[in-house]
């Protein structure tokens, strides 16, 4: 119990630095340092040499790479008229649904899921497309922030994702089956997204306006779409056919991008210029988090407090759908703290073999990871999401965080149905593998 209130206690100090208005950044880095310093005895001196290395670690790790180039292909389209086709193309598709473009953020995050393989870059990219189309067309503002924020985590769930690619690794699990079992759980939540869109529509109409009748046929729709679909299929084929590793794919992406541009004509110097000046905001604020989290991420591992909590609920002995409860609210606590791939790193060697020895297939688990993971990414007070969304929208991160509370829970309710059904993670690899 005693690790528990630790972890508690951390959590309640993110909390008040950040609620003092501190830079999310720094906020991060104090806890880190104080957590070492006062939770684990360590000198003030070698906690900071311990943080300095794992800064300069992370700062440069080349998965990194992948989010400002997603994010420059994001820029590139929203200030060429790609982004304004991109409504025009989907509208005739969603118009004649209760919440109409509302649905956008859903479909256009999981299209471009398929093309990033990051929650974060995801949100940034659609978001910069969405938020501000959205509010001018007198869009509910809790229904666009909160479904772009619980569409956005959908970058982790459908492929290509790193955290599939870091689970298969550790757990020796084939990394393209884990790819195709992701498909189809990420197409339920965001079904699932989208019906909670419905609903929420036919209940306050005023939430989503009815917009006039688009003469625009969803054929020619499908050629407003076309770029979109170009640089889907450049990416997607790209990684696929083992000519380029997802970091490398998002350069393929955004050399797409400036090609599209210029044989439309529409790559000028000021929209460059405007683009690049734009992604190395984001960019920046993206990065510094996930940098920060790493920082807290070393000082939780140095706390051993992941480890501690596995195998707590380890020693409990539970039935097997017991022992899935407790995994969700463990991997639900340590989402409050630690970004993904460190939760999966870190608390993989005790979890996999409860798994294993309690008779679950490690290919459904991964998906349940990962959808454990996408939680965290939505629940303050290190929700990545969150943070990229106030960026964005200049919203307060608790106001960001209530408006995606809803597809939390619809997230949840994902995960008990995979738990209910393992063939809706299952059946899909079996189909294609044999």
């Amino acid at each position: 119990m005693e690790t528990i209130f630790i972890a508690l206690g951390v959590v309640g100090l993110i909390f008040l630095v950040l609620g003092l208005g501190t830079w999310v950044f720094a906020g991060l880095a104090v806890v880190a340092l104080g957590s070492l310093t006062l939770l684990g005895d360590f000198s003030l001196d070698r906690a900071g040499l311990i943080l300095s290395r794992i800064l300069f670690r992370a700062g440069s790790s080349w998965e990194l790479s992948a989010i400002p180039l997603f994010i420059f292909m994001g820029e590139l389209i929203f200030r060429s008229d790609i982004s304004e086709r991109l409504f025009r193309g989907l509208e005739p598709w969603t118009n004649r649904i209760p919440g109409g473009i509302l649905h956008t953020n859903v479909f256009g995050c999981a299209l471009f899921a398929a093309v990033s393989g990051s929650s974060a870059a995801t949100t940034a990219t659609i978001g910069k497309i969405t938020t501000t189309e959205l509010a001018r067309r007198g869009y509910d503002r809790n229904l666009s922030v909160g479904s772009l924020a619980g569409a956005g985590s959908l970058g982790l769930l459908i492929p290509p994702s790193i955290v599939m690619i870091v689970y298969g690794v550790q757990a020796e699990v084939s990394i393209s089956q884990l790819f195709m079992a992701g498909v189809l759980p990420g197409l339920l939540i965001a079904l699932l997204y989208s019906g909670y869109l419905v609903t929420a529509a036919i209940r306050q109409p005023d939430k989503a306006p009815r917009e006039a009748a688009v003469k625009l046929s969803r054929l020619h729709s499908l050629k407003l779409l076309a770029p979109v679909f170009v640089l889907i299929l450049l990416v997607m084929g790209s990684i696929y056919s083992g000519i380029a590793t997802p970091s490398e794919a998002a350069a393929v992406g955004v050399a797409a991008a400036l090609v599209l541009l210029l044989l439309e004509r529409q790559l000028t110097w000021t929209l460059f210029r405007d683009a690049l000046k734009a992604t190395v905001l984001s960019s920046t604020m993206v990065c510094s988090i996930l940098v920060a989290a790493a920082l807290l991420s070393t000082a939780m591992g140095y706390l051993h407090l992941p480890r501690e909590l596995a195998s707590y609920i380890a020693s409990l002995e539970l039935s097997p759908a017991m022992l899935l409860v407790a995994l969700a609210l463990f991997y639900i606590l340590l989402g409050l703290f630690l970004d993904g791939i460190s939760i999966t790193v870190m608390s993989l060697p005790i979890t996999l073999p409860i798994i294993l020895q309690a008779g679950f297939d490690p290919l459904w688990f991964g998906i349940f990871l990962v959808i454990m993971v996408e939680l965290g990414q939505i629940t303050p007070p290190v929700g990545f999401n969150l943070f990229v969304l106030q960026g964005l929208t200049g919203e307060r991160i608790g106001r960001v965080a209530l408006s995606a509370f809803p597809f939390f829970l619809l997230m949840c309710a994902a995960a008990a149905l995979i738990c209910a059904f393992p063939a809706i993670a299952l059946w899909l690899p079996q189909q294609l593998m044999g």
